[in-house]
């Protein structure tokens, strides 16, 4: 059974157009062509890259939130209540007015003091400034690497100037050495998001996250498999071209940088618009979608790949509307915040009451408002 469905996957019909097999790709005349035996490479890569994560974040990122005077918000802790936390992780982090007054019962806690442990109890479990700075620091080292490598790679091919030339002579192109650590650094990165991605910082959109991930994990392995290499060094680049510019604005917030935060912020809304919304759609996916119909007739592997690309920017489209609104407010002179995140909760006027009538609270400080940050 499993050597049948390995043939099915492997059948020239799904990766290549018509009249081509396999051994029209073997390496030949010092000609070296992609195989999928090179992705293996990719997993132990991406453990590697956890590792150089760890690494960065404790000896370079957290130094530099040092220098940065990155500053922790103090939280009140959550008094140790049996009833209220074995209801908090079995059932709902949001408890309904309804389940508060039971609780209250329950717990004999009055309705208010529910809902402000509840409160403090959901900002003990969110990520603190300094894991999100790291894991900025570390995204934005990458990309911005990324893309400068990236843009080593192609800028001096004809294929960046001419998009007919991405299909020159498909599907016999031979691999440059270039290319091929271009994938395997950028595939591996994305196979360690992923690994990483239940401890990371949670956002809003963490569904689209994974679906982003694995749709680009898919899309570059792919296009490896089927040789859209040209084409796939191009998508790379040009995703690395704003990504690198969001982690640098998210790392000023956290540090506090409001006005270079904002300015950063600007510039990679344009960015990412120009190239999301207008290259990709107008350029890129032009190129993969009509081009290759001059040469050969549509095959699966040809429908699959653009499928993906199609998914891609459904993502962009989503990310693109959110980016905007956040332009929106930061033209009117609103205060700022990523759409995408979890905004943490405060109880200053139950605090001030309560030191009002109670004197001082002893179980911390009151929790500082932190309304600058506007891009984690």
């Amino acid at each position: 059974m499993f050597q049948t469905l390995y043939s099915y996957f492997w059948w020239e019909r799904l990766w290549l157009p018509a009249n081509l097999t396999w051994a029209d790709l073997e390496d030949r005349d010092g000609r070296v062509y992609a195989k999928a035996s090179d992705l293996y490479i990719t997993i132990p890569l991406a453990f590697l890259f956890l590792i150089v994560r760890h690494l960065f974040e404790t000896y370079v990122a957290t130094p530099l939130a040092g220098l940065l005077n990155v500053k922790e918000k103090i939280r009140l802790k959550a008094t140790p209540n049996a009833v209220l936390e074995k209801f908090y992780a079995a059932t709902t982090k949001h408890p309904k007015q309804a389940d508060v007054e039971m609780l209250s019962k329950k717990s004999g806690c009055t309705v208010r003091q529910v809902e402000r442990w509840f409160r403090r109890r959901r900002n003990q479990d969110r990520p603190s400034l300094l894991k999100k700075f790291r894991e900025a620091s570390w995204r934005f080292t990458f990309y911005l690497i990324a893309f400068i490598a990236g843009m080593a790679v192609i800028v001096d091919k004809p294929w960046f100037y001419d998009l007919r030339e991405v299909w020159k002579g498909y599907p016999i192109q031979s691999m440059l050495p270039s290319q091929y650590w271009y994938y395997m650094i950028e595939l591996s990165f994305y196979w360690s998001l992923l690994f990483s991605i239940a401890s990371d910082v949670k956002r809003k959109d963490f569904k689209e996250q994974i679906i982003h991930h694995v749709a680009t994990i898919i899309l570059i392995s792919f296009s490896w498999f089927a040789n859209y290499i040209r084409a796939g060094t191009l998508i790379m680049a040009l995703h690395d071209s704003s990504d690198y510019l969001l982690e640098s604005a998210k790392m000023f917030n956290y540090a506090g940088w409001r006005n270079t935060c904002n300015n950063i912020f600007i510039v990679f809304a344009a960015v990412f618009i120009v190239t999301r919304l207008v290259i990709l759609p107008f350029w890129i996916m032009h190129c993969t979608v009509v081009y290759p119909l001059d040469l050969y007739p549509a095959f699966f592997g040809y429908y699959f790949f653009n499928f993906m690309m199609a998914v891609l920017q459904s993502l962009h489209i989503f990310w693109a509307y959110l980016i905007i609104r956040m332009a929106q407010k930061f033209i009117t002179g609103k205060v700022v915040e990523d759409e995408r995140s979890d905004r943490e909760e405060t109880d200053n006027s139950e605090e001030e009451e309560e030191v009002a009538k109670n004197g001082p609270l002893s179980n911390g400080h009151p929790v500082l408002n932190n309304n600058h940050r506007k891009n984690d």
